[in-house]
């Protein structure tokens, strides 16, 4: 990407974490209160939100259901009233679903996941981007999943809206250059958070195996931030790991 210049962490930094009540998006945000931001927590957890704050300097807690565009319409509009600027967006909010062949998904399941994974950031990033134009910079951080490099059977509905997200980042990315905003995607391996509570179904070995292997939410959290401090398109936690895939 020619001539970007990577949002700088300071104390004038606004930043937005949705999902921000647990997992990675939790430990992002004490990740990112040690650089002496200003942080908008957001989730539809308002207790968890009330809680955290009171530990975090220079935060703003938005309640906001990411997949209701509304919510996030008005989260946008209460975060830039509220610190007058917005300088990085981490689309965090998402969720898993159960392992099932093609010939068994849940439709309706899958239309919820579409909302909330990728809808809900495709939304959040086009209201933040006419923002950032205007101040002359900004940063997008957009949560993958390693699932997307694996080919495993019942994986198709959860890994496919991350592998979406992705390309849509991918052509934001290339669209925005000449605006200084760079999109980055983050492809975290298994991480120990509630996410795979929601992963059941046909492959009970998804857990117990690559459970045993699972990074930290710090460790992700670690990775958002040179993602914002670097610029850098992609990363990708799989890599060191080894993984069979069928």
């Amino acid at each position: 990407m020619k001539n970007i210049i990577p949002t700088k962490l300071d104390k004038d930094t606004v930043i937005i974490v949705t999902g921000a009540s647990s997992g990675i998006g939790m430990a992002t945000v004490k990740l990112l209160a040690k650089k002496e931001v200003k942080l908008a927590l957001v989730s539809r957890n308002i207790k968890i939100l009330e809680d955290l704050s009171k530990e975090i300097p220079n935060s703003f807690v938005v309640t906001c259901d990411m997949t209701k565009a509304e919510d996030i319409i008005e989260m946008v509009r209460k975060v830039k009233e509220h610190f007058g600027r917005i300088d990085v967006l981490i689309n965090n909010a998402g969720r898993g679903s159960t392992w099932e062949n093609v010939e068994n998904i849940d439709l309706k399941e899958f239309k919820d996941l579409l909302e909330l994974n990728v809808i809900g950031p495709i939304i959040a990033m086009q209201e933040v981007i006419p923002i950032m134009r205007s101040q002359g910079n900004g940063s997008i951080i957009n949560i993958g999943s390693g699932t997307v490099k694996m080919l495993r059977e019942g994986g198709s509905v959860y890994p496919g809206t991350k592998v979406l997200l992705e390309h849509i980042s991918k052509v934001a990315r290339k669209e925005l250059e000449k605006d200084n905003i760079f999109v980055s995607i983050i492809h975290p391996f298994i991480t120990k958070t509630n996410f795979f509570k929601n992963i059941q179904g046909n492959e009970p070995a998804l857990n117990s195996n690559l459970m045993s292997m699972a990074d930290e939410p710090e460790k992700v959290a670690d990775k958002i931030i040179e993602a914002i401090e670097t610029g850098i398109f992609e990363i990708d936690m799989t890599k060191d790991k080894t993984i069979v895939s069928d």
